[in-house]
């Protein structure tokens, strides 16, 4: 027997009463003390009640933290204190909705595992339950439950891989989109059920650390995925997602300012989403398709803590080049790379690192992703005009010591930082090329003179984000060493390097990296400095192979250097690096060749 939580609470008294006179007696023997935790008697009142008012999957978290202790040690501390068995690892059958509704297994946070041969019901909680949770699961099941505790992070795991983000507010037995007729009470609750989805879908994003979350219509399904260290990661969403497509993206647009009658073609716009103690600046984009609008949201924490240069993954040679130039009173550094590899927080490492009292330092940004203490951080706004070049024509008459730009999209801007490094800035700034001698090449593409490239520009530095290893499940990689040479050969190292193969890890997958075996992102470096050669041709207009083949003969650190020295680290493996090195590599034999 099946029966849907909502319809039993509103069951009379009498009928509960006759159920459970009938039912056998499985009363703890620790009794209702669960709930008033009076089996953990040095917590004081006011921690009690700041836990009990936590939902059940956070509770051994909170004493976890307290007790400075590692969350599974409290978990069999709370099993010893209430007799209940602590499972490390739990399986679920096929499909756990048949032992018990959705509805109950996440309201208490619980999940079945099997009925065992003398007609209990195995369930495994994060939590002690109360006999209020025991009545219940008999009453919906006509199985004594046999409660188990569990780890909190793998039961909310195993409710959203196997219900899906969301199940239980979009839960068919609740709300019917298709129905000819709704009463006010039933839309109530269906606008209700998409705002605690659409909230819960943010919410895992951010728990997951994803930077992007995209809502893809397509013929029978909503596709939805996060992009978490630079790759796309599907989210398991309920079977009946599709049903709700238009209002779950009319919710989003609502959220955003968007104009929800508008479909035929892109808007744009942004959500403050409060999440905990920091608030979340969501930009969001919509696009038609073929079969409905696609929905991107790029979550920017206005809370972010900017990174040093060690935590950018700069080794310490590295690192002494960079600032050697950021100490100059002038002058152009120029990071670059494609979108999403970091060049943004490259630049506010910088900042960080030269920021001293005696200079006064000014950004123009889009948008200000970190905030930085001390710095002067500006955003540009497009609808009234505020761009980067009008921008930096303002900053110039706030006797500025060093200026940031975001980014150098045209040839206005690029003109203004160049003439402000010649007249006493130093100027650090972006772009969008491959590897580091393109950016001199981009420069002249904008019609800049080659003669104010070459007096202006400083240091070059090309990066790009490899996935950095999950510390937890990372292992010895089983390469062979015939393997291991083919892969030193991709990354333009000697053979003689074999001797660091103990230093080579794998990744593997484990619960805390999502089974993905990555968990995070660390930085590779390509760093030219201009050196009198290298002036010499880009006067002459060189073409950027040129460059490069005299900038590797001036001692210029490659991408592909820079990743071995970040695997010989532990910090990430021979695929990630060859992934985003091996087009380099390539190109660059073809041209000492020559």
């Amino acid at each position: 027997m099946v029966t849907d939580s909502t319809t039993l609470e509103t069951s009379s008294i009498e009928e509960q009463n006759e159920e459970e006179n009938n039912a056998p007696n499985f009363a703890f023997e620790v009794s209702q003390s669960f709930e008033d935790m009076d089996w953990w008697p040095e917590l004081g009142d006011l921690d009690r009640l700041n836990i009990l008012n936590s939902p059940k999957e956070d509770r051994a978290r909170l004493l976890a933290s307290k007790y400075s202790k590692p969350m599974e040690e409290i978990m069999v501390e709370i099993g010893e204190k209430t007799d209940l068995e602590y499972l490390e690892d739990f399986e679920l059958p096929e499909n756990p909705t048949k032992l018990l509704p959705m509805r109950l297994i996440h309201n208490y946070c619980c999940l079945p595992t099997e009925i065992n041969e003398g007609g209990k019901l195995s369930l495994v909680t994060p939590w002690p339950p109360s006999e209020r949770m025991s009545r219940w699961v008999y009453a919906v099941s006509g199985c004594k439950p046999l409660w188990s505790l569990g780890s909190p992070e793998k039961i909310s795991r195993a409710i959203t891989e196997h219900f899906g983000i969301g199940a239980d507010s979009l839960d068919d037995s609740d709300l019917d989109f298709e129905a000819e007729e709704d009463s006010q009470d039933d839309l109530e609750d269906q606008n209700a059920a998409i705002i605690r989805f659409v909230n819960e879908v943010i919410q895992k994003a951010i728990l997951d650390r994803a930077t992007d979350i995209h809502f893809e219509p397509h013929k029978d399904t909503l596709q939805i995925r996060y992009r978490i260290d630079g790759q796309l990661v599907p989210v398991r969403v309920p079977d009946n997602l599709r049903s709700f497509q238009d209002a779950i993206i009319s919710r989003i647009k609502i959220m955003s300012g968007i104009n929800i009658s508008e479909k035929r073609r892109p808007q744009g716009g942004r959500i403050t989403f409060s999440q905990g103690q920091s608030d979340l600046d969501i930009r969001v984009s919509t696009l038609p398709t073929l079969y409905g609008e696609s929905v991107s949201l790029r979550l920017l924490n206005e809370k972010s803590q900017p990174l040093s240069m060690p935590e950018l993954g700069l080794l310490g040679e590295d690192e002494r080049k960079i600032v050697s130039v950021l100490e100059k009173p002038h002058g152009i550094v120029l990071v670059t790379g494609p979108t999403g590899s970091g060049k943004s927080t490259s630049l506010t490492a910088f900042i960080r690192r030269i920021h001293k009292p005696k200079r006064r330092i000014m950004t123009v940004e889009d948008p200000v992703e970190y905030e930085v203490a001390g710095i002067n951080q500006t955003q540009v706004n497009s609808e009234i005009g505020f761009n980067f070049a009008s921008a930096l024509r303002e900053i110039l008459r706030q006797d500025p010591d060093v200026i940031m730009v975001g980014e150098i999209r045209d040839r206005e801007t690029a003109d203004i930082a160049i003439r402000a490094s010649l007249t006493g800035h130093l100027v650090l700034s972006t772009l969008h090329t491959n590897d580091a001698p393109g950016a001199i090449t981009r420069l002249i593409d904008m019609e800049i003179e080659p003669f104010l490239i070459a007096s202006s520009v400083e240091m070059v530095i090309a990066q790009r984000l490899v996935r950095r290893l999950c510390k937890e499940c990372a292992i010895p990689t089983m390469k062979s060493d015939r393997e291991i040479i083919a892969s030193l050969a991709l990354l333009d190292a000697d053979e003689s390097e074999l001797i660091y193969k103990d230093k080579i890890l794998q990744a593997v997958g484990c619960p805390h990296c999502q089974n993905l075996g990555y968990r995070g992102r660390v930085g590779i470096f390509e760093l030219m400095r201009m050196s009198d050669p290298i002036h010499s041709l880009v006067i002459k207009n060189a073409s950027a192979p040129d460059i490069r083949v005299v900038a590797l003969e001036e001692g210029m650190s490659t991408l592909q250097g820079s990743g071995w020295n970040q695997i010989k680290r532990g910090f990430t493996t021979i695929e990630e690096v060859v992934r985003y090195a091996d087009g380099f590599v390539e190109d660059e034999s073809s041209i000492l060749e020559k």
